[in-house]
C-alpha cells in the first residue's frame, strides 16, 4: 500500500531520526563540531602520556586525524547517507547492515554505529562477526620506553648486561676485532657461562680460527669454555687444531685416543689401539694404552675359543654354568673373575689362565685374592676357597693367612650362601674379639659365641646366651658343660 504525502511528513517528524538537509547550514556546522568533538574523544585512546605533540594520527583513507579536509569528508559522508534515505521515500526493511562499500572512506559514524534492521542502531562489535566485512582497527603507537629493545646502538657493557638479563640483543654490529674483544671480556666478566658461550659462538662465526685461537691463549676461562662447547659439539676436527696450535700434543692424544669408542668391530679397534700406541702420551698414560691393547688382543683369544668349546660341548662347565653375556670389551677385573670362574686352576702358559693375567697385568694380590674368592665361592668351590688362604712356612707348617682380613672373607662367604661350619671355621680366625663376637651374632655361629664367652670367663653372659638357643640342642649341652666344669676360672 502506497501512502500519502501526509502519512510520510507525519513518519519523517515522529521519528527520532532527524534528515539531513544540504540546505541547513547551521545543521552542517552542528554537524561539523560534533565530528571534531569525536575526534578529540578519539584522541585519548591513541595518544600516549606526553607524546600526543610529536605523533600524527591518520585515517585509513590516509588524511590526518583533525584536518579540516578529514572533517569535511566526515560531514559529507553522513549527509550523503542521510540523503539518500530521504530520497527513497517510505524506508525499506533491508536484510543486511548499511555498512560502506569496501575501498570507501570509513567514517566515525560507520566505525562506532551502523545502521541495521528497521531502522536500529548496531554497534560496531556487533557488525564484527559479519564475514563479508573486514574492518581494521588503528595501530596503537608502543610506549616510548620499549623503542631502546629494538635498538642496536649499544655498547660491549650494554650488550653483555642486556644478554645476562635474557633481554633482545644483537651481536652482528661488532665489525671490528677491538669491540669483538672487549665484547668477550665483558662477557668472562660477568660470570655467566650461558653468555660466555654465545659470544664465543658468535667469534666462531665471525673470525678466522687462527685469530680466534691466538687471542684465546692469553684468556683462559674463555678457552676452557671454548673446550668444552667444542667436545659437546662433537666437532673433534676443530678440537684437535685448537690442541695442536696451543702445542698441548697429550691432549690431542687422548682425543684420538677416545675415537676408539666408535668402532664397533673389536678387530678394528684392536688395530687402531695398536695404533694409538705411538702416540705422544705420558709415561704413564703409555702403559695404560699399551694394557688396554694387550687386553682387547688377549679378550678375542679366550672369546672365539671359549664360544667354540661352549658350542661342542667339550667342556661341563659350560653347561653347568652357561655364559651370559661375552667378555669383549670388559674391564680387567671383570675378564679376572671370568678366568677364575671357568678357567680356574689352568696352566700358567695359557692366555685364559688366572696367573697369567695376573702377572700380565699386574693385578695386586689383595684384588686377585678378592675377585678369585668371589669366583669361587659362587660356584661352591669350598676346597679352592680353602686353598686361596692356606699357606706353608719353610718347616712345612700350613696356616691360613689372608691379606685382606679374615672378616672380609666372612663376609664374602655369607653373601654366597656358604654353609655354617665353613663360615664359622673364617669367624673364628677374626683377631679382635669384639669383632669376632659381632660376626658370630650377626650370622649366628653358636659355637664361636659360646667359645668366645668362655675365653672371655664371661659367666653371666655365657649364662644368658643359654636362654637363647634351643632346648635340647648341641649349643645347650656345650655350655652347660663348660659351666659345670670347674676348672674355668669365671671373672668375678
Amino acid at each position: 500500500m502506497i501512502r500519502s504525502k501526509l502519512d510520510e511528513d507525519e513518519y519523517w517528524n515522529s521519528s527520532k531520526f532527524k534528515a539531513f538537509t544540504f540546505d541547513d547550514e547551521d545543521d552542517e556546522f552542528s554537524r561539523l563540531k560534533e565530528s571534531k568533538q569525536a575526534v578529540n574523544s578519539i584522541r585519548g585512546l591513541v595518544e600516549e602520556e606526553e607524546d600526543e605533540d610529536d605523533v600524527e594520527k591518520v585515517t585509513w583513507s590516509g588524511e590526518p586525524v583533525g584536518s579540516i579536509s578529514w572533517s569535511i569528508k566526515e560531514t559529507a559522508s553522513s549527509s550523503r547517507a542521510a540523503g539518500e534515505i530521504r530520497d527513497q521515500g517510505f524506508p525499506k526493511i533491508d536484510t543486511t547492515p548499511s555498512l560502506p562499500k569496501q575501498g570507501s572512506n570509513y567514517s566515525l559514524s560507520s566505525f562506532f554505529k551502523v545502521r541495521g534492521k528497521s531502522g536500529s542502531s548496531q554497534s560496531f562489535s556487533d557488525n564484527w562477526s559479519d564475514s563479508t566485512t573486514r574492518i581494521f582497527a588503528p595501530e596503537l603507537r608502543k610506549p616510548k620506553s620499549e623503542y631502546k629493545d629494538y635498538v642496536s646502538d649499544w655498547s660491549p657493557e650494554e650488550t653483555v648486561r642486556r644478554m645476562h638479563r635474557g633481554k633482545p640483543y644483537s651481536l652482528e654490529k661488532f665489525r671490528c676485532l677491538k669491540d669483538k674483544l672487549l665484547l668477550l671480556d665483558k662477557a668472562v666478566d660477568s660470570h655467566d657461562g650461558n653468555v660466555i658461550t654465545a659470544v664465543l659462538i658468535f667469534l666462531k662465526r665471525s673470525l678466522s680460527k687462527e685469530i680466534l685461537f691466538r687471542e684465546l691463549v692469553s684468556r683462559q676461562i674463555a678457552l676452557q669454555h671454548f673446550i668444552h662447547f667444542l667436545k659437546e659439539m662433537g666437532e673433534q676436527k676443530l678440537l684437535l687444531e685448537l690442541f695442536k696450535s696451543l702445542g698441548r700434543t697429550e691432549d690431542m692424544a687422548f682425543l684420538q685416543y677416545k675415537d676408539h669408542l666408535n668402532i664397533k668391530d673389536e678387530v678394528q679397534r684392536q688395530e687402531y689401539l695398536k695404533n694409538c700406541i705411538s702416540l705422544p702420551f705420558s709415561a704413564d698414560d703409555a702403559s695404560h694404552v699399551q694394557d688396554h691393547y694387550t687386553l682387547l688382543e688377549r679378550q678375542i683369544i679366550i672369546e672365539v675359543n671359549d664360544k667354540h668349546m661352549e658350542k661342542a660341548g667339550q667342556m661341563g662347565i659350560f653347561k653347568k654354568y652357561p655364559r651370559k653375556a661375552s667378555i669383549l670389551n670388559m674391564p680387567i677385573i671383570t675378564t679376572l673373575y671370568y678366568s677364575c670362574f671357568y678357567h680356574y686352576g689352568e696352566a700358567e702358559g695359557t692366555y685364559s689362565s688366572p696367573a697369567n693375567i695376573k702377572k700380565t697385568f699386574k693385578i695386586s694380590e689383595k684384588q686377585y685374592l678378592l675377585t678369585a674368592l668371589g669366583a669361587r665361592a659362587k660356584q661352591k668351590a669350598w676346597s679352592d676357597v680353602d686353598s686361596l688362604f692356606t699357606t706353608k712356612n719353610w718347616l712345612g707348617y700350613t696356616k691360613k693367612r689372608a691379606p685382606i682380613g679374615f672378616h672380609r672373607v666372612a663376609d664374602i662367604l655369607q653373601k654366597n650362601n656358604a654353609p655354617i661350619q665353613v663360615l664359622q671355621e673364617y669367624v673364628r680366625l677374626v683377631d679382635d674379639p669384639e669383632m669376632k663376637l659381632g660376626l658370630a651374632q650377626k650370622y649366628k655361629c653358636h659355637d664361636v659365641i659360646i667359645d668366645t664367652y668362655k675365653d672371655l670367663k664371661d659367666r653371666q653372659q655365657l649364662m644368658l646366651y643359654r636362654c637363647k638357643v634351643d632346648r635340647g640342642s648341641p649349643e645347650e649341652k656345650k655350655i652347660d658343660d663348660i659351666l659345670s666344669n670347674t676348672q674355668v676360672r669365671w671373672k668375678n
